[in-house]
């Protein structure tokens, strides 16, 4: 990922912040034809006591062949997207003084790095389906939990699943929020983010102003 100095993100706290909130994980692999990239799109919980960043850990369906691909490749990136805008040049102040502006786009991300394992001891894959579930379910008045369907069931649904897991060796994050502009510049995006009518365009600017638990201040 293109990430220059002034949008580097590295404090450890914040990128968790980043990762949990995202949620949904794409997950981009080496094909196992030397073809173009595999790619899934999954929810992965993220443990960050574990390795040296943290551990990201999901599932797919068996039937998809991506967990073959990632078992021949032994290593992966999960990519995290935050919010995102498109920023217009009518936003800057500087507009008025010089026109000399383009469009660009707002975006927070992270990318984790690192050496994957594939799950399918039934013992494990249970635990991870249980954690991934207890973390959703958890804000909900009535929680669902793997206990409320009958063993039999479970079992047989676990079949079809594969584990993943991803030991996070290199974490990058990035929140490109016009740091690079003048503060006046930066201002005029934060107030026409906060009056948009998109829930996105209002959540960057609310990265920007280091509000939400995504922008780290």
């Amino acid at each position: 990922m293109y990430n220059p100095p002034a949008f580097r993100e590295d404090r450890p706290d914040v990128l968790g912040q980043i990762i949990r909130a995202a949620r949904l994980a794409l997950l981009v692999s080496a094909a196992a034809d030397g073809g173009a990239p595999d790619a899934t799109h999954l929810p992965m919980t993220f443990v960050p006591d574990e390795g040296p960043h943290g551990t990201l850990v999901g599932h797919v369906a068996k039937a998809n062949p991506h967990w073959r691909g990632l078992a021949a490749a032994g290593v992966a990136r999960a990519i995290f997207a935050g919010p995102e805008a498109y920023v217009s040049p009518s936003l800057y102040p500087s507009k008025q003084e010089h026109g000399r502006v383009v469009p660009t786009w707002n975006y927070v991300a992270v990318h984790a790095i690192g050496p994957v394992e594939v799950v399918e001891d039934a013992t494990r894959l249970h635990a991870i389906v249980t954690s991934l579930t207890d973390r959703h379910e958890a804000k909900r008045a009535t929680p669902w939990a793997v206990s409320d369907a009958p063993d039999t069931f479970v079992a047989a649904q676990l079949k079809g699943i594969v584990g993943i897991v991803l030991r996070i060796e290199t974490l990058i994050g990035k929140r490109k929020l016009s740091q690079n502009r003048a503060e006046p510049d930066r201002a005029g995006v934060m107030a026409g983010l906060a009056e948009s009518d998109e829930a996105a365009d209002r959540a960057v600017a609310e990265a920007m102003r280091g509000g939400s638990s995504v922008s780290g201040g």
